[in-house]
This record gives C-alpha cells, sequence and structure tokens, in this order.
C-alpha cells in the first residue's frame, strides 16, 4: 500500500483519505476489526481536530486546498496499540438495552460534533426499525463506527425469551472504547482550558494548522495538561459507601483514579461491598461488571465463565480487591453471592460431570448454585450446587455444603491461593485503615455470635 504524502507540507503529514487507507491496512491482522472511514465517516469528522483511533485521540491540521490532514505517526502508533490488544469473543458485557432506560435519540444534524459516548450511539442505532436507530447512520446508510471499531462485528445479540433482545460486546472492546471516551474528555478539557490562555494545546474547534506557531507544521498533541488518572493507594479503605457516595464531588474524585484492579482504564464508579457497606476502591466499568453475579433469582447464582478468571488467571487481583472491604477481610470470606459460586466453581470441582469432546473430556452443563437462609445466621446457611442442562438428568445436584464448611474451605485455598491477602485477613489483624480494632457485629439469628 502507498501512503499519499502532501506534497510541499511539512514532511509526515498525510491526508485523511490516506489516513483512512493506512489505518485499515496497519489494523487488517488484528484482533479488533476497523472499518475505513476512520476520518471521513460519521462521527469522526477531520475538521473538528481531532480523530478518536481505537483509545488514541489523534489531531488533525489543515494541509491547504481546504483538504485535512494527520501525522502519519500518529496514525502508526494508534495501529500498534489497537493491535497489542488481546480480545476473548466469549467474555462478554452486556451493553443495553437496560430495564427503565428509554433509547436515546441521536440528533443526525449535530452528529458530527457529538462526543463518542458510545454506549449512547450503539443504544440509538440498535433501535427499531424506523425507530430512533436512524439517526447513527451516516448519510450514504452506512452504520456509524466508533473510534475506528467496526463494532457491529463483534456485536453478541441475546433473545432469550423471543422477543426482548439484548446486546453484548467483548470486555476488551469495551474496555477500549471506554478509554476512548476518557481520552476525550480530557482532549475537550485541555481544549477548554486553552481558551482562556493557561494551556498549549488547541481547542478542537479551531485546530492549529501546518506551518503554525513554530513553523513545523505538527498536529496538535493530544496530551492536554490534564492530570493523568493517579494509581489508587487505598485512600477510601474502611469508609461507608452510603456515607462516602453522598459527598459532593465524589464522582469527579473518583475519575481522578486509575482502576484499581486492572490498573490500566480510568476508574468510572466506586466499588463497595452490597453485603458489609464498605467502600473497595474505584474501579472501571468493566471490572466492575466483571465481578458483578449472574442472579437468576435472588438467591441464586449461575457460575458464569467470568469465574474462570475470577479464582484462576486474576485470583490474586479479585482476592486482593474483595478483601478491600473491611467486613470481608476480618471474617477472612467473600460477599455470600461470591462465597455461593466459589463453592460451585472450586470446592466442587472433582464431583461435577464431564463428557467426552474432540480435546478430551469437558464439564457438562451449566454450573448453579442457590442457598437457604442467611449468612447473618451461619448455621442456617446452606448451599445447594446443581448442574443444569446435564445429560444424566436436566437439573443434577451435586453437592449441599453448608455456609460454615463453605467458608472453613475458603479459608484454606485462600492461604494456598493468595498467600499474602490470607496473612492480612482476620479478626486479630490491623490494616491502619481504619488504625483501630475491627469492630464485632452481634449476629441478628439471636446466638450472639459475633460475625467480624
Amino acid at each position: 500500500m502507498t501512503e499519499r504524502v502532501v506534497p510541499g507540507r511539512a514532511e509526515g503529514l498525510i491526508t485523511a483519505d490516506a489516513a483512512d487507507a493506512l489505518w485499515v491496512g496497519l489494523t487488517v491482522g488484528g484482533a479488533v476489526p476497523t472499518v475505513s472511514g476512520a476520518f471521513t465517516r460519521s462521527p469522526a469528522r477531520a475538521r473538528t481536530g481531532y480523530v478518536l483511533l481505537g483509545s488514541r485521540v489523534v489531531a488533525t491540521a489543515r494541509v491547504g486546498g481546504g483538504r485535512w490532514g494527520v501525522a502519519e505517526r500518529e496514525v502508526r502508533r494508534a495501529a500498534a496499540e489497537l493491535n497489542a490488544v488481546v480480545m476473548d469473543r466469549r467474555d462478554l458485557v452486556r451493553v443495553g438495552p437496560f430495564r427503565g432506560v428509554p433509547v436515546p435519540v441521536p440528533e443526525p444534524e449535530r452528529d458530527e460534533e457529538t462526543p463518542l459516548r458510545w454506549r449512547w450511539r450503539v443504544a440509538g442505532e440498535l433501535g427499531e426499525p424506523g425507530g430512533p436507530g436512524r439517526g447513527a447512520r451516516h448519510e450514504d446508510g452506512r452504520p456509524c463506527h466508533l473510534a475506528g471499531i467496526d463494532w457491529r462485528r463483534l456485536l453478541v445479540e441475546h433473545t432469550p425469551d423471543g422477543t426482548r433482545r439484548t446486546w453484548w460486546l467483548p470486555r476488551a472492546v469495551v474496555r477500549l472504547l471506554d478509554a476512548a471516551e476518557h481520552a476525550e474528555t480530557r482532549w475537550l478539557r485541555a481544549a477548554r482550558i486553552s481558551e482562556t490562555g493557561t494551556a498549549v494545546a488547541e481547542p478542537p474547534s479551531r485546530p492549529r494548522r501546518a506551518g503554525d506557531a513554530d513553523g513545523r507544521g505538527e498536529a496538535t498533541s493530544p496530551e492536554g495538561p490534564a492530570a493523568s488518572p493517579r494509581p489508587y493507594g487505598r485512600e477510601l479503605e474502611g469508609q461507608l459507601y452510603s456515607v462516602l457516595s453522598r459527598k459532593p464531588g465524589i464522582s469527579q474524585k473518583v475519575a481522578e483514579w486509575v482502576c484499581a484492579v486492572c490498573g490500566g482504564a480510568p476508574a468510572a464508579v466506586l466499588d463497595h461491598c452490597h453485603e458489609h457497606g464498605y467502600v473497595r476502591a474505584p474501579v472501571c466499568q468493566s471490572c466492575n461488571t466483571r465481578e458483578r453475579p449472574d442472579h437468576l433469582y435472588s438467591n441464586d447464582v449461575r457460575v458464569a465463565n467470568r469465574y474462570t478468571r475470577l479464582f484462576h488467571t486474576d485470583a490474586d487481583d479479585w482476592l486482593r480487591h474483595w478483601h478491600r472491604c473491611t467486613g470481608c477481610r476480618a471474617r477472612t470470606t467473600l460477599p455470600l453471592p461470591h462465597l455461593a459460586a466459589w463453592t460451585a466453581f472450586i470446592a466442587c470441582r472433582s464431583l461435577r460431570p464431564t463428557h467426552r469432546a474432540p480435546r478430551g473430556r469437558q464439564p457438562c452443563g451449566v454450573l448453579r448454585v442457590s442457598w437457604t437462609g442467611s449468612q447473618n445466621a451461619p448455621r442456617s446457611c446452606l448451599f445447594t450446587v446443581t448442574v443444569d442442562f446435564c445429560p444424566a438428568g436436566e437439573h443434577r445436584v451435586l453437592a449441599r455444603v453448608p455456609y460454615r464448611e463453605a467458608a472453613e474451605r475458603f479459608r484454606g485455598w485462600l492461604s494456598e491461593t493468595a498467600p499474602a491477602v490470607a496473612a492480612a485477613s482476620g479478626p486479630d489483624r490491623l490494616d491502619g485503615l481504619p488504625a483501630q480494632p475491627r469492630p464485632v457485629v452481634v449476629d441478628p439469628g439471636g446466638e450472639g455470635l459475633g460475625l467480624f
């Protein structure tokens, strides 16, 4: 492929059309599919001063003759970052629609100037035929791309009851698009500051022209004066979510951190333990959905594939995160739904039937675990582990495990899997946050048992 460098202009600038072709050519072998028209198709417009390529903001500049261009090296840099993304197409995140949330109506005439807001765009485009989705298409009828990504090739649609649709995207792509939104927000914030003369970045509405300022014709840098998210340092540990979430400005404060689990994406929400009420840490949207239990009913959890990472590949990170809750750490346990899932997935692994497969034997059916009673009265709480859709029986019961037995098994497994997390747990431990012995809460079951 030949890249067209605009003659007579600064070295390294190519036109938007050439950048479109270069982007597709560089990313053709990547895990994330891309589209042509990343610079010239809605919602990207070179004349707005920047475009999004994957999670990177790439600035544009005038190259003469009414044409717009971009630095070739920035396109290559964005393509290299996208090609480095590893994607598991089976690890999905639901992106809509959600109950009670209306499908937005995009404004076609302003579409080219609207920030990414990718969930809003997906919901708008996937609306009913003839409905709001019409506003999310390019003028030639083609669907909009998202940051140069052909998201429709990755979209998975579920219709469990034959009528209601749900839409899902691979987790890696969700993280990528969340990072793109964050990068664009930082860019726009820097642009607003620059209008007051306190920053050096050019605003998107008035992009720098080739040859301006220093005479080299360089496109503006996407790195504005806004500070990068900082690593989380346990600043919120030991605080109650019900109190902290009501403080003004807490959402802006959360956005100042990097996700405390993956350490790569900017934090978007404040994760907390629903069982004890303590704040865990700021996390990104992707990690927040990964640890969310897949409830069938209020006392029933389906053990989805994501638990493979929660309890195997990334177990150390997730166990440390869960034990940021003062209550879980003091009791050396997990919230009830997670402990139930761990019991089915780990403690009862040897009981799960297998069946023949082309590459050996594979676990059969789908794991499900339900419980009766409450963790607040441990003697009455019982887990029932079942395999659904097993050829040997539609609902085959594998085991019934008392809560206390499950908790003891978890403590033993924790000490082997994550010794550092286990060493910091227990009612006799002090963490400094808070720097006091943990309180003892009387068991509401009436037996006077200390929960933690």
